[in-house]
């Protein structure tokens, strides 16, 4: 059977685009980008995100979006292909998705399981304080919408790339589109007034989103957001954990890459601005500055709070928050078990169903495992960047802290000082096409990423807090 048959390709650009934007957009920009937000001052963390994005970013998606096309292959064969000896690089990057589709579809499944309360009439109960842990520690609930999220997920892929991925990027991101506007400019309109007569509005809450708080900044604290900025790149991007190599995989050769490029960063950060835009108004109504501070149980603890005091309009909202949610987290879902399936389908020359299949029976196996990780199999350990976690937060530390700044660090060490940064422009003008930002990507993948991700890494291993109090 020939490769080529086998992986398939997109459609063309749009296609192509729907389903990159579709892995960009995910649960990072629905739930950790605004209480990123909140929780950096604001407007600083975005104008900091901003820069990060049209220049980090954009180094990074070019790198994987190009090599991918290029070689044709997958990571671990692109790697490969590039140097024989570099291909433990690919190894590592394919272990990434490897290791982030055991725990997605359970997040996929805690948001589906919101969902379900909301289109049932029960959102009151979401608004309990023990629901969220309530659910996460039933064993069958919880092991339940993990596996049906998970399976979902399979037949997508099991139906290939143009028939299943991109038909389903096409049809799901328009609606998530929409759905994130409506939900966003309705969050301006709210009103609410505190027992002791004081009144908050959407609008003050906005303000609170867009105004940088530089109170008490110190090269420390910005040093901290730039380095949560840097991270919410990875985890929004899908970039160095092979996704964007494959998806490159698959771009046909007249495909613009410079434009796809610009989209899929126009549409990854539009979804993120309009998530805080959203969110943050929102709590701040309801919860005041107070609010702001809820971290990561922004999603599935405070905005439920927040639904329950929107009245009549509250189960409406709340539904198609989580309906939305869904999409994003769907599309994300789905382009990580893509990663792995088209590196086994190289590795071990088989078919797409052959292998989808494999991997959907181990998956439902490992999503089961990793839901049951806050109940029959709970433990606690200490992570070396000072946080303690349990099953899932090990997979996502290990993945995404760990492992994504030094893949990252060794691509831009590969192409930009041994393969050099002209292999990477040529497939950028591949078709006369004007590689506008030549020279800052030049500057970026030679000079400033490598740096910026090596105290990325040392960040993320606890080794920075040696040097820096």
């Amino acid at each position: 059977m020939k490769q080529k048959s086998t992986k398939g390709n997109f459609s063309g650009q749009l296609g192509f685009v729907m389903a990159a934007a579709g892995s960009a957009v995910g649960v990072g920009n629905i739930w950790r980008f605004p209480y990123l937000a909140a929780k950096d001052g604001g407007g600083l963390f975005l104008v900091v995100y901003l820069v990060l994005v049209f220049t980090f970013g954009f180094t990074m998606l070019t790198n994987d979006i190009s090599v991918g096309r290029k070689t044709g292959k997958s990571a671990i064969g692109a790697y490969a292909s590039m140097r024989k000896n570099w291909k433990f690089l690919g190894i590592l990057t394919f272990l990434v998705p490897i290791l982030i589709m055991t725990y997605y579809a359970v997040i996929g499944g805690w948001i589906t399981r919101y969902m379900v309360v909301y289109l049932t009439g029960a959102g009151q109960k979401a608004a309990e304080d023990t629901y969220f842990t309530s659910f996460i520690t039933s064993p069958v609930s919880s092991s339940l919408f993990a596996l049906f999220f998970m399976i979902l997920t399979a037949v997508v892929v099991y139906n290939g790339v143009e028939e299943g991925i991109e038909k389903c990027s096409k049809f799901m991101m328009p609606i998530l589109i929409v759905l994130i506007v409506i939900i966003a400019v309705y969050s301006l309109t709210l009103k609410h007034t505190d027992a002791d007569g004081t009144t908050r509005t959407g609008l003050m809450g906005f303000l609170v989103y867009l105004k940088p708080n530089v109170k008490g900044l110190t090269v420390g604290k910005f040093l901290s957001v730039l380095l949560d900025a840097m991270s919410q790149l990875f985890f929004s991007l899908s970039v160095s954990m092979g996704i964007m190599i494959t998806y490159g995989s698959y771009v046909k050769k007249d495909v613009d890459l410079n434009k796809a490029v610009n989209q899929i960063e126009f549409f990854d950060t539009l979804v993120a601005f309009l998530a805080g835009m959203m969110i943050i108004p929102s709590v701040y109504v309801f919860s005041g500055l107070d609010g702001m501070g809820a971290g990561p149980s922004l999603m599935f603890v405070a905005l439920p709070k927040v639904f329950a005091q929107m009245g009549k309009a509250g189960p409406f909202m709340g539904f198609a928050f989580f309906l939305m949610a869904i999409f994003a987290t769907l599309t994300s879902c789905i382009s990580v078990l893509e990663a792995n399936v088209a590196n086994c389908m190289e590795v071990f020359h088989a078919s797409r169903k052959k292998v989808t299949s494999v991997m959907a029976v181990i998956y439902c196996i490992a999503s089961v495992v990793i839901s049951l990780g806050y109940s029959v199999f709970y433990f606690e350990v200490k992570l070396p960047n000072g946080s303690v976690g349990q099953l899932l937060d090990i997979m996502d530390y290990v993945s995404n802290s760990f492992m994504m700044p030094f893949i990252a660090f060794l691509s831009c060490i590969l192409i930009g000082w041994i393969m050099k940064p002209q292999w990477i422009i040529s497939e950028m003008e591949r078709n006369g096409e004007k590689f506008r930002r030549k020279k800052i990507y030049i500057g970026m993948v030679r000079y400033v990423a490598p740096v910026i991700l090596f105290v990325l890494f040392l960040q993320s291993t606890g080794l920075l807090n040696l040097f820096i109090k």
